[in-house]
């Protein structure tokens, strides 16, 4: 059974579960200082897909003077080419979409493909964030 939880900050037992994918998927796969990875907790909106009771994928998005800025979409390597990214990302676009405003992220140059065959188009250069290239992308829908 496949579960998406919104959750906040405040909920210990979901943001520890949420945090340990960031740490595997972020840190340890990826290299990114722990300091960039958590900050802003307490003002985003956390998501956690469970499959039966096992956390496998997460995200979260919060506002900006932008607009929407989607962020920290990690799925754990044994779950990922098999639609959870998908999944949780329907689900965050679902509780956003109808709030009017420029929908974003910042998108790792490997998962542009992904973002793109979900809406999201490319604007502006390559640019560097914890020593990753990226590209800033807009959901169009």
């Amino acid at each position: 059974m496949i579960q998406v939880i919104r959750f906040k900050f405040e909920d210990t037992e979901y943001a520890k579960q949420a945090f340990a994918i960031r740490r595997k998927v972020f840190v340890d796969e990826q290299g990114v200082d722990p300091a960039l990875e958590y900050d802003k907790e307490e003002e985003a909106h956390h998501y956690l897909l469970m499959i039966t009771d096992k956390p496998v994928a997460t995200a979260r998005w919060r506002e900006t003077e932008k607009g929407i800025k989607l962020e920290r979409f990690a799925v754990l390597t044994e779950f990922r080419n098999r639609g959870f990214g998908e999944i949780i990302l329907k689900e965050v676009l679902k509780d956003i979409v109808t709030m009017q405003r420029i929908i974003y992220l910042h998108s790792q140059l490997r998962a542009v493909p992904f973002y793109e065959r979900n809406g999201f188009v490319k604007k502006g250069p390559v640019f560097y964030e914890a020593n990753m290239g990226h590209y800033y992308m807009e959901f169009t829908g």
